[in-house]
C-alpha cells in the first residue's frame, strides 16, 4: 500500500473519532492492514474479511469471506468499514457496496479507496496546445493520432491482476455509487495516476 493512501485513511479515522467495532474488506496480515492504524487505538473490536483466510495477526481476526455477500455478520454491526484496492479486483463490486452498507450502523463511517483516472494535460492546456498544432511536425503528429493520448486521454494505475483487475473509477462514481444516500461524503484525490479515497457516513 502507498504511505500516502495508508496516511490518508489514517488522517479521515483520526479526524472522524473513529471507535468501537471496526472491519477492514479485503484485510491481509500484515503491518499494512489498516486494523493497524494508530488512529484505531480506542477500537474495542478489529475484524478483517478476504478470500483468502483465516488468519490472527495483532490482536485482530480475519476471516475467510467474500464481500459480496457477508452473512457471517448481522446488519448495523459495525461503526466504521475500511476498503482499500479491492473494488477494482471485485467484478460485481456494487454487491460488496451494499454489503458494506448493510453491516455499517446508522451514523457509522464507510471510507473506500480505488484507482481512478485523470486527465494527461489538464483543461486550460488546451489554448497552447491550438497553438502548437500550427507547427507542421505538431501537426502531422495529431494527423497520426500519435498525440491524441496527450489531448483527450487519461492517465491510470497498470492493470495488476490480483485476482482479475477490471475497474477503475471517477470521483463522480465515488459520489454517486459508491457513497450515494450517505451524509459528510469526501472524495479525495492522491497522487498521479490517481488514487481516489472517499468517505461518508450512513445515515
Amino acid at each position: 500500500m502507498q504511505p500516502r493512501v495508508y496516511q490518508e485513511f489514517e488522517r479521515i479515522c483520526a479526524q472522524r473519532g473513529v471507535r468501537g467495532a471496526i472491519l477492514e474488506v479485503g484485510a491481509i496480515p500484515s503491518d499494512q492492514s489498516l486494523l493497524c492504524m494508530q488512529a484505531l487505538a480506542g477500537a474495542t473490536e478489529k475484524i478483517g474479511i478476504n478470500l483468502d483466510g483465516p488468519y490472527e495477526y495483532r490482536g485482530f481476526r480475519i476471516l475467510k469471506g467474500d464481500a459480496n455477500g457477508m452473512d457471517c455478520f448481522e446488519d448495523n454491526r459495525f461503526d466504521a468499514v475500511l476498503c482499500n484496492a479491492v473494488l477494482e479486483h471485485d467484478k460485481h463490486f456494487w454487491k460488496a457496496i451494499g454489503e458494506m452498507k448493510r453491516v455499517t450502523r446508522p451514523g457509522g463511517l464507510i471510507v473506500i479507496g480505488a484507482p481512478g483516472y485523470g486527465r494527461l494535460l489538464p483543461e486550460r492546456a488546451g489554448r497552447p496546445r491550438r497553438a502548437a498544432r500550427r507547427h507542421p511536425l505538431v501537426r502531422k503528429a495529431f494527423s497520426h493520432g500519435l498525440l491524441f493520448c496527450l489531448s483527450r486521454g487519461t492517465l491510470t494505475v497498470h492493470v495488476h491482476n490480483a485476482p482479475g483487475d477490471y475497474y477503475r473509477f471517477s470521483a463522480q462514481t465515488f459520489r454517486e455509487v459508491f457513497f450515494e444516500g450517505m451524509h459528510s461524503v469526501q472524495v479525495r484525490s492522491l497522487m498521479m495516476p490517481p488514487l481516489l479515497i472517499g468517505s461518508g457516513l450512513k445515515p
